[in-house]
């Protein structure tokens, strides 16, 4: 098996735990679709430049801030925190599924994964 795809497999995984997760919060269903893509709101940061772009869009697609994010929400309670961090962990996860890595200073297209597009 090609490692590509043992890395696809790893984050289809990682997806699917985001979802289990999400379905012990109790929130209704649609919240996770309606979600799932809110963490690309980051993308605002490239108005500042490809460097700060960059910074921005990778924090919020870092997965420690995500469980980070989740284990505060669990540990004082606060529900739409643990909602946050799994949507912010899944939407990753689809994200490296479909190729969108980490973004590196140089342009947008250029990602930890290799180049976007063609």
């Amino acid at each position: 098996m090609k490692m590509s795809n043992v890395l696809k497999l790893e984050e289809a995984a990682l997806w699917a735990v985001s979802i289990v997760a999400f379905a012990r919060l109790d929130f209704a269903w649609w919240w996770y679709p309606l979600l799932l893509l809110a963490p690309d709101i980051s993308m605002i940061g490239c108005l500042s430049g490809p460097r700060t772009g960059a910074a921005v869009y990778n924090f919020w697609h870092h997965r420690a801030v995500a469980v980070a994010i989740f284990l505060a929400g669990y540990a004082y309670d606060i529900r739409w925190m643990m909602l946050a961090g799994c949507i912010l962990f899944g939407h990753i996860a689809m994200d490296r599924l479909f190729g969108y890595g980490l973004k590196l200073p140089s342009g947008f297209r250029d990602t930890h994964l290799g180049k976007i597009g063609k």
